[in-house]
């Protein structure tokens, strides 16, 4: 028992029973697929409600025990742990509800439970209230399920196309209900349930909420009693109620009372109809398939007791409470018994068939033809269900053809009592009391039925017989297949009811018959069929003055104009006296209403028929039109000059006709518009209504005159209306409407209420019609006027313009809209009933649509208004809208116009409007936070307002439709109304959510508006007393269906809804202030993302564009996600959604759910022959991309024939604009008018001839743009989702942990990624405009493939080992396979996308990084292994890469080298860039050298090397100060990246020289543009926070490139080609003043120490003599060069004083102080490696020197002055070395070499032992502790904290990388150390045996010039007299320094470093001969 006593949360009286209508719902309304299945399974759940329906569970005093203690001891509640315990008011509020509803207390508290939770929903009510919803809810939940399942039944009457399967199951289902009694307890229901009764009882325990609860509770009372009537009135259409059930029905009915005005209501209208089917035996004419089965189940045929039952009930029944139902039964049954005697089966029936005569009787004698008229036609519902029309068109029709005797009687019967009426008159008695009208009152229900016909079933067609007007064959009838063929029987019959009715026509049934004949024209081809009945009546058979019928247009229009010649000699002067309302002389009553009968009758012919319009227009004997104008002017009663004057407003339906009838209607002067000065105002329309009309308090005259405008503005509306009489236009008649209807409606008075709303109604339209088709124009706006009977008058302006300047004033006409808006709200807030509320609401509708097309129109009117510079003044509408209301004295006219979105239930139009409003105004910022004060300031308004927004958004019955809203369904177009609301809510959000806050959105959407919107904590509605905002519904929206396989609901059934709501999701993800509380929210309580991406890609069938954009949003909110998660840590989110759309194996998580099982499996048996992908599914990244079709339609090209192509193309792009989506469209709407336009400017007779051509080649353009518009939206959406799935990828690959994808899935991922997307972009069919975008993708996806792969290899996974499929995790046929693609996608874009290919060359760049070989440590062991071991080694996986690679880019031959070297030459920046770069690459790994053969012959190289000249203009640009763009500087670089590349083999070389590529740099001015020195910033330190590097930056960026480039040639020329070096000294002669500045210069920052290192390299090579031999060059040239050569090399070799002497230890101080803190490590190990390499230079220089001077050393040169000691002492030097000028003549002594090399030797154990260490650390990088892996790293990583967020894998690689790099550093070092101190102890020897061996002591030998024996034979750098005490300081000097340990030091330096060097001893041999030297003389 206790698991029973549970209590459900969700109400088992309405959770379960929702759920059972919705599945209801979507088995046989929707027909959704897998329903038929569930909706067994419900039914058979919920089988106990249906049989014991409406029952409640009864109460109990154990449950009521259980209630009572469930605030002590708790309850336990269904789906929740243990039990809780409730608040003793809530369990009051039970026990009072179980006592209301007499309902178990358990069900009462469910009830209770549930009304809390749905409270969200129902803002502003307690739960209790909510129960009482949520309790009728769950009943009329049951009532309209069990009606839609009968409706759902196979029968004789409908079809609802349903599969068998369902029907079979409802037929079943509903058979057993009914043998269980359904009807009876229906009908017992029925007569229980009653409104005022529940409504008591509610009212007594205060069950009754606001208004608005009592109405929906109301309503839904009244929608259970409907819902049970139709399910009986359902079921007998389908199949009869057994002999019992119809005497139950019929017992009921006799008890049934009318309504108060005498007609039924609709429950027992419903119960009747269903009568009334259940006796009905007319479908048996209808020959279908199943007719026999029918008979069969049809009890009137088969049950004889079943027929005696019912006919001895209905004869001999007493008198029922309403006879005319009686009556009604009766007759019923009359018809039926006849129609049973003629079948065969009829006839054991005899007994009974007999009697359908008497019962006839009966039944006229209950006036049946009257009660149906007023009980059944009256009742509202009637017209709203076809079949009820169509079973009493049957009940009249079986009338009148099966009894013809019986209205044959009826008409005899009526001719008798019309004598005796006429004998009455004639004796002037009383007319006899017996007079029976039934033929009349048949014709008025006739007429009544046939005029209301809101479904267009156009039944009156059978009372039309085709065979009258045969001779209009152009007009076939409905039957008429054939013109010959016989009509039916019966529509025979009924035609010959009509004609012979009208003939010798007794007076008293006139007026019947023409309203008979009103109802039966209704209809566009009974209209005709009349027009023609009328037009041969009125055939004259004799001569004489009016001859044939009296109902003929000949008899009609005749008296017309009788009546119009005799008033018109009665028409009053202009005294006003005669228009007091006297009874007139000229009509009587009869007369008036045998008038307004034919004025109907007219009416309603020309309203539907065109040409009866013409025909009667165009007569020229009645002039209908004419007499009509004229009896307006007599004095007739206003309402019949209201019926006259809807005959016009008729007539003008007709363009043609309207515009005759403008003229004729400013001729008469109906509205006085002329006035003549001191005229009073005596005729015309606006006396009437102020003196006649205002009097009577009617006003038909006023409201029939707004029609007529109406129907004349919008047929045609003449410019020149009145032209010579006053200033022509409309203006007369807007004033008129304006001022005398409009603006005193509201304070007349009026004897029926409903008239004041209609009068504003009828004007508010003509208004609305003006303004919608008024476009301002510039001539609107300039000053006219016109001449008019020699007076000049302003002209008037077009009536839209004086509407659009009455509503941006504040004028009375605004102030009047906008109070009758607040009166409309007002009244729609007391959700009562009330006289004209139909006008009411329609009037609001007027003035809601004049408020938007204003907004809508007022930026051009007010910016044509400001160009004109007219003295006008006009506010905009929304500023005017912020006004003070007259009425409530509050600024809330906006806050009235938003209140409507609360009434979108009832007025979907206003809300759909005002929603339009809202969202035009939610544009201006400035208004936007006046609104949400406005919105806010009062709680109450606040919460509807927001009630509202969600009740708009939450609509179930919104539908999104197709394009045009002119169905014929009005529900369809309600759906798509509510539709369009949804659509105009959700644009209002975005565009608010782009101004600055606090904005409109964030208060609908529920975030803090007066705090700061980051501190929102967005909850569930409900929680924490959180409102239900339009968040939840957006989400409530999306999240529908979203559990189940099939996906959203809303992707499909409303697409572009469904992209707004994802839109709206992503704009509060991406903006920065709603994105943390909306991601928790959305990430927490709704696992929003997950949810949705699984169901990715969404398909729409016929609408991609709306599919794509919905991935497009959901995409990008997905990548904030992701993002967000990573950076947040929160691993298990960014893990699940990454397996999410990377998973390849089929996903298990969902089996256990049935819904998903099924999936799996099918998507995996696709691939079982592949025994490898068995397993495999498609990743959803990919299945994403595939739904992007990359193939675009693009439409033909246009077709014309009269058009010109250029000049439509030329108009088509000036109607183009950018549309709310950003996407170029051209507006139709406008390209429409110009066309149109442009044809109506055709004159002459050809031009009219052609109009319909011209006019379908206009349409045929027309259709060419629209789908123009698709085509460029649709590629819009491609790129958007395209660009969407990039920034997934990115996001993935980028900001996502690596190691939560291992490295070989990430590759395997990029390779799929890279090769579906070259599929697609490279298919025929690709569209070139999403190229782009692939670009950027293969781009970043080849550079995270390239980093990914040399990561791997990094972690170790060896190569020379690596597995065999090739390279890394991803095989070598792969990558082979990726290069293909994207070689072959960089040439099919061909010439044009450079910018394009840009990103190719660096997806190509990224990708042969691949095969380059990773840096590796120099152990200094490999030069011992020899050259044979390394050429014999196995190829590494590098190399065969990089071999196999090259292949394949040379198999693609010139045109690829082609396309590289043409954007390397010419085009954008950065693509020249990347192309040069590319270019670089391919010559690194080209050994054949094919591209540099290719680049040197097709004279590419030239083109590069000649524009170096124009760069030199750009350059200098860059060395001021402020340097407009860095561009030409990089490309610069890059050029001279690759010259440097070509220059590195001596073929290129060569090459280059022959270009002249030293010419070119020798006259580039740049190089003379040394900027100073930065010497206010410490030591050129750069300025870190500027990215601009500091001018001098730029220069060395400029000069270095060409100097390591010169330095690349003369290496590559060295050996066999002297012209290099003498074309280098050129340019280093020419710009010898930069260079010396350079040597000089006393800055030793990096850069400098780079540029010293460079230069002296190139001068160590160049500055020779040999080189100045080499240049042919005349004598004086000569000695000039030699002159700078001199200066080179003494400032070379003072420089090395400076470098090599006591200052490098300070040099080495200032330049590690110019590093910067932020800099990384390496940049001092750079800072010693270019010092020592200056240094090596500048002793190889000296070296060179000396060898070349002479291979002796007794004919050697000194470079160095013979003193040994250590510079030290340099700074007192002594006086016989000083020499008096520049300090940098100062030569340098031997005892600088000396200190150098003990320097160098001590530097090279010190690199020696680092090297070492660090070579350990690396093979024992594992065991390294975590500081020193920190420290490691910190040296290549800058910033604070960021070396502890990496992962511990990438710490260890970055250390390796590190180390790696740190001994390769001192590898170099100790290389150059060596150098050093070989060519140091050269030099001295050299020095050392000249002085000691050949110098003669105290020779003056002072000749400058160097190297060559002069006649004075001097041989030194300015070397002053050596003296013999000199040379022996020198000898002891040396001996002393260059001591033992010195010299076992560098032995020791040869013997590690110098083994394995082919110089094998070259340090010992020569450390022997100086030891030698130094003792050889010492002894």
């Amino acid at each position: 028992m206790a698991a029973q006593m549970a209590v459900n949360s969700g109400a088992s009286l309405w959770g379960p029973l929702k759920e059972l209508w919705e599945t209801v719902e979507g088995a046989v309304w929707r027909k959704q697929a897998e329903s038929v299945h569930l909706l067994d399974l419900q039914l058979k759940k919920h089988k106990p409600h249906f049989l014991k329906l409406f029952q409640n569970p009864p109460k109990s005093s154990e449950q009521r025990e259980k209630v009572r203690k469930a605030s002590t001891e708790g309850i336990a509640i269904q789906g929740q742990q243990g039990a809780r315990l409730l608040p003793e008011q809530l369990l009051s509020e039970a026990f009072i509800l179980s006592d209301l509803f007499e309902l178990g207390e358990l069900a009462a508290l469910e009830l209770l439970l549930a009304g809390e939770h749905q409270q969200p929903h129902f803002p502003g009510l307690t739960r209790g209230l909510v129960g009482v919803l949520l309790y009728w809810d769950g009943k009329r939940c049951v009532a309209n399920s069990l009606r839609t399942l009968i409706q759902s039944r196979h029968g004789k009457t409908f079809t609802l196309d349903l599969s068998g399967e369902l029907v079979s199951l409802t037929t079943r289902f509903t058979d057993e209900l009914m043998a269980e009694g359904l009807t009876k307890r229906i009908l017992m229901l029925v007569s229980d349930i009653n409104v005022n009764k529940e409504f008591e009882r509610l009212q007594k325990e205060r069950g009754l909420g606001n208004e608005k609860h009592r109405k929906e509770v109301s309503d839904l009372i009244k929608e259970c009693r409907q819902s049970l009537a139709e399910c009986l009135f359902a079921w007998t259409c389908q199949s009869p109620l057994s002999k019992d059930d119809t005497l139950a029905l019929i017992g009921h009915l006799e008890t049934v009372t009318p309504e108060a005005d005498g007609s039924l209501d609709s429950v027992n209208l419903a119960l009747v109809m269903a009568l009334l089917y259940c006796l009905d035996v007319s479908f048996l004419e209808q020959a279908t398939e199943d007719r026999e089965d029918l008979l069969q189940a049809m009890p009137l045929l088969t049950e004889r007791d079943y027929v005696s039952a019912v006919h001895t009930h209905l004869v001999e029944g007493q008198t029922w409470k309403l006879p005319g139902l009686q009556a009604l039964v009766r007759l019923t049954w009359a018809l039926s018994l006849r129609a049973l005697s003629q079948l065969p089966q009829g006839s054991a029936l005899v007994e009974y068939t007999e009697a359908d005569e008497a019962l006839a009787d009966q039944a006229l004698l209950g006036g049946v033809f009257l009660f149906l008229t007023e009980g059944v036609l009256g009742c509202e519902g009637f017209t709203q269900e076809e079949f009820y029309t169509r079973r009493l068109h049957a009940l009249i029709t079986d009338f009148l053809a099966l009894m013809p005797m019986k209205v044959k009687q009826l008409r005899n019967r009526a001719d008798e009592d019309a004598r005796l009426v006429h004998m009455a008159l004639q004796m002037g008695s009383e007319p006899p009391a017996s007079v029976r009208k039934d033929l009349e009152h048949l014709m008025i229900l006739i007429g009544e039925f046939y005029s209301k016909d809101p479904a267009n079933l156009e039944l009156g067609l059978e009372f039309w017989c085709p065979s009258e007007s045969l001779q209009h064959t152009s007009l076939m009838g409905s039957y008429m297949s054939m013109a010959m063929q016989r009509p039916p029987h019966k529509q025979v019959v009924l035609s010959k009811f009509v004609r012979q009715m009208g003939d010798l026509l007794p007076a008293t049934l006139y007026i019947p018959y023409l309203r008979m004949l009103k109802g039966l024209a209704n209809g566009p081809q009974c209209s005709h069929y009349c027009f023609s009945l009328l037009k041969t009546n009125g055939a004259p058979h004799g001569e004489g003055a009016v001859s044939g019928s009296p109902v003929s247009w000949e008899h009609f229009f005749h008296s017309l104009m009788l009546y119009h010649e005799n008033l018109r000699r009665d028409v009053p002067s202009t005294h006003t006296s005669q228009y007091r309302p006297t009874p007139i002389r000229g009509i009587t009553q009869r007369e008036m209403d045998g008038l307004t009968s034919f004025l109907q009758l007219l009416t309603t012919i020309i309203t539907w028929s065109e040409n009866a319009r013409l025909a009667l227009c165009e007569h020229p004997q009645w002039t209908p039109v004419v007499v009509m104008l004229g009896l307006l002017q007599c004095s007739v009663p206003p309402v019949l000059k209201g019926y006259v004057l809807n005959v016009l407003a008729a007539f003008a339906k007709s363009p043609e006709i309207a515009a005759s009838l403008w003229q004729s209607l400013e001729y008469t002067q109906i509205l006085q518009t002329v006035r003549t000065p001191g005229q009073r105002q005596a005729v015309g329309i606006e006396v009437e209504l102020n003196e006649i009309e205002s009097g009577c308090e009617e006003y038909p005259m006023s409201r029939a005159f707004c029609q007529l405008i109406s129907s004349l503005v919008e047929s045609a509306l003449p410019v020149n209306l009145g032209a010579g009489m006053r200033a022509p236009g409309f203006q007369p008649y807007l004033s008129f409407l304006r001022d005398a209807v409009f603006l005193r409606f509201p304070t007349r008075a009026y004897r029926r209420p409903a008239e004041k709303w209609e009068v504003a109604d009828a004007v508010l339209e003509v208004f609305h019609k003006l303004l919608r088709d008024y476009e301002p124009q510039p001539a609107d706006f300039l000053p006219e006027s016109v001449e008019v009977s020699g007076e000049i008058m302003a002209s008037h302006k077009p009536p839209g313009y004086s509407l659009m300047f009455h509503l941006l004033n504040d004028s009375p006409t605004l102030a009047l809209c906008l109070s009758l808006l607040q009166e409309g709200v007002r009244q729609l807030d007391t959700y009562a009933p009330f006289p004209g509320k139909k006008h009411l609401e329609s009037a609001v509708l007027h003035c809601l649509c004049l408020l938007d097309l204003a907004l809508q129109k007022q930026a051009l009117f007010m910016d044509l208004l400001r160009e004109s510079q007219a003295s006008l003044l006009v506010s905009p509408l929304e500023q005017l809208l912020q006004g003070v209301s007259a009425h409530t004295r509050k600024a809330d006219h906006i806050t009235s116009i938003a209140r409507y979105l609360y009434h979108s239930s009832t007025n979907p139009e206003a809300a759909f409007q005002s929603a339009n409003i809202l969202r035009r105004i939610a544009r201006y910022p400035n208004i936007q936070s006046r609104m949400v004060g406005d919105f806010t300031h009062d709680q109450v308004v606040s919460e509807k307002l927001m009630a509202g927004f969600v009740e708009c958004l939450d609509n179930e019955e919104a539908e999104e439709g197709v394009e045009n809203i002119g169905e014929v369904d009005p529900e369809k177009s309600v759906a798509r109304i509510r539709h369009e609301t949804q659509v105009h809510i959700l644009s209002l959000l975005i565009t608010s959510l782009d101004l600055p806050t606090p904005n409109l959105a964030l208060y609908l959407l529920g975030y803090e508006v007066k705090k700061p919107v980051s501190s929102t904590n967005l909850q569930d509605p409900g929680v924490l007393g959180c409102p239900r905002s339009c968040l939840h519904a957006i989400l409530s929206l999306l999240q529908r269906g979203s559990e189940r396989r099939s996906g959203p609901e809303i992707t499909q059934q409303a697409p572009h809804l469904a992209e707004l709501c994802y839109q709206v999701i992503y704009q509060l993800c991406a903006c920065s202030e709603t994105s943390g509380p909306t991601m928790r929210y959305l990430r927490t309580s709704q696992d929003f993302l997950f949810s949705h991406l699984q169901h990715l890609p969404f398909i729409v069938s016929g609408n991609e564009i709306a599919s794509l954009s919905q991935m497009s949003w959901l995409m990008k909110t997905a990548a904030i996600e992701l993002r967000l998660t990573s950076l947040n840590r929160q691993r298990s989110h960014t893990q699940r959604l990454l397996n999410l759309l990377l998973n390849d194996q089929p996903h298990t998580q969902h089996t256990a759910d049935s819904e998903f099982g099924m999936e799996e499996d099918s998507s995996s048996v696709s691939g079982f022959l592949h025994f490898d992908t068995v397993s495999k599914v498609r990743r959803k990244l990919l299945t994403v991309l595939d739904a992007i079709n990359f193939s675009q339609e693009v439409p033909e090209l246009l077709q014309l024939d009269f058009f010109e192509r250029a000049q439509i193309e030329q108009v088509i792009s000036n109607c183009e604009h950018v549309n709310e989506q950003g996407h170029t469209v051209c507006n139709v709407k406008l390209l429409h008018r110009v066309l149109v336009a442009e044809v109506n400017a055709l004159q002459g007779m050809a031009a009219i001839g052609q109009r319909p051509l011209l006019m379908e080649e206009v349409n045929s353009i027309l259709t060419q743009v629209v789908e123009r518009n698709r085509v460029r939206r649709s590629l819009s959406a491609k790129r958007h989702a395209l660009q969407s799935w990039r920034s997934v990828v990115e996001t993935i690959l980028t900001a996502c942990p690596a190691d939560l994808i291992t490295t070989d899935q990430r590759q395997l991922i990029i390779r799929d990624l890279l090769l579906d997307l070259h599929d697609k972009v490279l298919a025929e069919d690709a569209a070139v405009e999403l190229m782009p975008v692939v670009a950027g993708a293969v781009f970043t996806l080849t550079a995270h493939l390239s980093q990914s792969v040399l990561s791997e290899q990094q972690q170790g996974a060896g190569l020379e080992g690596g597995a065999p499929s090739g390279f890394a995790s991803i095989a070598n046929s792969a990558l082979h396979l990726i290069l293909r693609k994207l070689l072959d996608f960089i040439l099919c874009t061909g010439g044009g996308f450079q910018r394009l290919r840009a990103h190719l060359y660096g997806s190509l760049l990224y990708y042969l990084q691949i095969a380059q070989k990773p840096e590796e440590p120099d152990t200094l062991q490999s030069a011992a292994s020899g050259m044979w071991s390394r050429l014999m080694a196995p190829e590494d996986g590098f190399s065969q890469l990089q071999r196999e690679s090259l292949a394949i880019i040379e198999s693609y031959g010139t045109t690829l080298m082609e396309v590289v070297c043409r954007d390397a030459c010419d085009g954008h920046e950065i693509g020249r860039m990347l192309a040069l770069a590319v270019l670089d690459r391919i010559l690194s790994i080209d050994r054949q050298s094919q591209w540099l053969l290719f680049v040197c012959n097709s004279g590419y190289l030239r083109v590069l090397v000649e524009s170096l000249r124009q760069d030199d203009a750009a350059l200098q640009t860059l060395l001021c100060p402020q340097p407009p763009l860095l561009k030409p500087l990089y490309i610069y670089e890059s050029k001279m990246a690759l010259l440097t590349r070509v220059a590195k083999s001596v073929q290129g070389a060569v090459e280059l020289l022959r270009c002249g590529l030293v010419s070119q740099l020798v006259e580039c001015q740049v190089f003379h543009m040394l900027p100073e020195s930065d010497s206010h910033r410490v030591f050129g330190q750069r300025d870190r926070s500027s990215f601009i590097p500091s001018p001098l930056e730029r220069y060395r960026q400029i000069l270095l490139p060409t100097l390591r480039l010169l330095q690349v040639i003369l290496t590559s020329t060295s050996t066999h080609h002297q012209q290099g070096a003498a074309q280098v000294l050129q340019w280093l002669i020419v710009h010898a003043d930069t260079i010396q500045t350079i040597l000089r210069g006393q800055d030793m920052s990096m850069g400098a120490l780079q540029e010293l290192s460079l230069l002296t390299g190139i001068i160590s090579k160049t500055a020779l003599p040999g080189t100045l031999e080499m240049g042919d060059i005349n004598s004086t040239a000569l000695l000039e060069f030699q002159g700078h050569v001199g200066r080179f090399q003494r400032q070379c070799l003072s420089l090395l004083g400076r470098l090599a002497g006591t200052e490098r230890s300070r040099l080495l101080k200032q330049a590690e102080e110019s590093i910067a803190a932020g800099d990384p490590a390496d940049r001092r190990e750079e800072l010693e490696v270019a010092m020592q390499q200056i240094c090596a230079n500048i002793m190889e220089y000296c070296q060179t020197l000396l060898l070349q001077s002479s291979s002796e050393a007794q004919f050697s040169i000194c470079l160095f002055s013979p003193a040994a000691s250590e510079p030290a002492a340099r700074d007192t030097t002594r006086p016989d070395l000083a020499v008096p000028s520049a300090p940098y003549t100062r030569v340098a002594s031997l005892g600088l070499v000396l200190y150098l090399l003990k320097t160098s030797a001590g530097d090279f154990f010190r690199y020696h032992d680092s090297h070492r260490q660090s070579l350990n650390k690396l093979e024992s990088l594992e065991q390294l502790a975590p500081e020193e892996l920190k420290e490691l790293c910190q040296a290549i990583v800058t910033g604070a904290g960021v070396v502890e967020k990496l992962p511990s894998v990438q710490r260890s690689q970055l250390a390796k990388r590190r180390l790696v790099q740190f001994v390769n550093n001192r590898a170099k070092l100790m290389a150059l150390c060596s150098y050093i101190i070989e060519a140091c102890l050269f030099v001295l020897w050299r020095h050392l045996e000249y002085y000691l061996l050949y110098c003669t002591p105290t020779d003056p030998k002072d000749s400058l010039l160097p190297g060559y024996r002069a006649a004075t034979g001097g041989r030194g750098l300015g070397l002053a007299q050596v003296s013999q005490q000199d040379l022996e300081q020198l000898q002891s000097d040396v001996a002393s320094s260059f001591s033992e340990p010195v010299q076992r030091k560098l032995l020791e330096v040869e013997g590690l470093y110098s083994k394995g060097r082919s110089r094998y001893t070259f340090i010992q041999a020569l450390t022997r001969r100086i030891r030698g030297l130094v003792q050889q003389t010492k002894s």
